[in-house]
């Protein structure tokens, strides 16, 4: 599902980059098209300019100067696709010029006169020689008025303005209504116009063009525009904005996998830790039901309640497991009051943390020492007082300490360090112990509700995975908190940060 999800995000994806590269190249040769059609019309204007201020004055020399050569100035020529001349007026006239060389006299009339093949020949000569003559007269015109535009600065050659507006207007005529910013540039790179909000830009979004390209390299200068990168990707890929919806579609669908993946895992682990608690508490109630049971058939027995001593010692029996039942069943109802991080119910009060440990360690040190055991107390905060719970915070640190006897190595006798000191205004305390240590995988979860290391099938630890739950949940509880510090075969460090009072 997901590589699914996944390939068809990839296609839709590659779908959208390839219309927007489509339309790019698309974009990118209208443009171009757009200045080439720009410098054209800019060279065909200065053409028409020099042609109508000069033609009129060099085609009236010419014709002075072509008199003595041309001898039918006001004539018309019909010709037809073959080239022979059709026009009667024009034959006649040819053929009745009595200063025409190439007539021959008529007998009947007396008077000087060619055939009409002859004339037509005559005229063709006489035309090609006007065609030949106005022509090298237009060259000349021509090649006068490129040497007078190409010597004049490129300041007086454009007008920018016109330049421009005639820029807009073939972008407009091709589709593009983007607002841009445009310079032109001499031959020596030197800026010789720019608009009023021209922006550098390079890149991608920058077009130029030559202008007056025939002329000589100094002579020539460049067309650049420059389109704003934002207004130009936008444009470029508003075509494929339809498709934003349907990825976001797919989006939608592979997070919701994703989460119901998630859950699933979740709650295959919920399921796993539930039957381990289940597992553990059948375990640890187990023992005392049974002991409880057997204390209780033996006090049915008429031989024990005649003998005051073991019936005594058979009630102490019973006193113990209940009370022992009692405490595990207190650790659930524990973790599940703070379940909802209810903390109106806590007791707060100013105490002397410094004297509650204190308390905490002389109730302990006889368990320690009966297995050879030692605790090292270290309690040098100078500002001792704290808010608390007093019921709670001596059984997170009762916790603590009992977890480090439960942990400890059967080879090694236990070592136990308390120390407390300050810290940029809170109260430190720190439980350090030298027993098996706990995985660098495993210490990210030992704080979890339900959660115990796994030893295997063995049960030598005694617990529900509560307690250091319960822990946590009690130091934020009263804003504070709690880390852990193992490694395996070196022992355990738990360090609590409360604010002072």
């Amino acid at each position: 599902m997901v590589l699914s999800c996944l390939g068809l995000l990839y296609m839709q994806m590659d779908y959208i980059d390839a219309i927007g590269r489509m339309r790019r190249e698309h974009f990118d040769e209208t443009v171009k098209r757009s200045l080439h059609q720009t410098a054209y019309n800019l060279e065909l204007s200065e053409m028409k300019y020099y042609l109508s201020k000069n033609i009129q004055k060099d085609i009236q020399k010419s014709n002075i100067n072509s008199n003595n050569v041309l001898e039918l100035e006001h004539s018309y020529f019909i010709t037809s696709d073959d080239g022979n001349i059709q026009s009667i007026f024009e034959m006649k006239t040819i053929m009745n010029n009595p200063a025409n060389p190439l007539a021959k006299v008529n007998r009947s009339t007396g008077k000087r006169q060619m055939s009409l093949r002859e004339a037509q020949r005559h005229a063709l000569e006489l035309l090609r020689t006007r065609y030949m003559y106005q022509r090298a007269v237009l060259d000349e015109v021509v090649y006068n008025m490129l040497y007078q535009a190409s010597e004049k600065p490129l300041t007086q050659r454009v007008n920018f303005r016109k330049l421009h507006h005639d820029l807009k207007n073939e972008l407009a005529s091709n589709g593009i209504d983007l607002p841009y910013h445009v310079r032109v540039l001499g031959g020596d790179g030197k800026e010789i116009y720019r608009c009023a909000d021209f922006q550098e830009s390079s890149g991608e979004n920058v077009y130029k063009e030559l202008l007056f390209k025939n002329d000589p390299p100094n002579r020539m200068a460049v067309l650049e525009i420059v389109f704003p990168a934002d207004i130009l990707n936008k444009y470029i890929y508003n075509s494929v904005k339809f498709m934003i919806p349907s990825m976001l579609l797919v989006l939608v669908l592979l997070v919701t996998f994703l989460i119901t993946v998630y859950l699933f895992v979740r709650q295959k682990k919920v399921s796993e830790i539930k039957n381990d608690f289940i597992n553990n508490m059948t375990h640890e109630f187990k023992t005392p039901i049974s002991t409880i049971s057997l204390a209780a058939q033996m006090l049915q027995d008429p031989a024990v309640a005649k003998s005051p001593s073991m019936f005594g010692k058979l009630s102490g029996v019973i006193a113990s497991e209940t009370k022992r039942l009692r405490f595990q069943v207190d650790k659930v109802l524990q973790i599940s009051m703070f379940e909802s991080r209810d903390n109106t119910s806590l007791k707060m009060k100013e105490l002397d943390a410094n004297e509650l440990i204190t308390g905490v360690i002389n109730t302990f040190a006889v368990k320690v020492e009966q297995g050879g055991g030692q605790i090292i107390s270290s309690l040098e905060a100078e500002d001792p007082f704290v808010y608390v719970d007093e019921m709670h915070f001596t059984n997170v640190v009762f916790n603590l300490m009992d977890n480090a006897v439960k942990y400890k190595r059967q080879e090694e006798p236990l070592k136990l360090n308390i120390r407390t000191w300050n810290a940029n205004g809170n109260f430190m305390l720190s439980i350090q112990d030298n027993g098996i240590g706990i995985s660098k995988e495993n210490i990210k979860k030992i704080f979890d509700k339900f959660y115990r290391v796994h030893t295997g099938n063995l049960h030598d630890v005694k617990g529900f995975g509560l307690g250091l739950a319960y822990v946590k949940q009690i130091i934020q509880a009263h804003e504070g908190s709690i880390r852990a510090e193992s490694e395996i075969g070196v022992g355990t460090n738990f360090i609590i940060v409360l604010p002072l009072k």
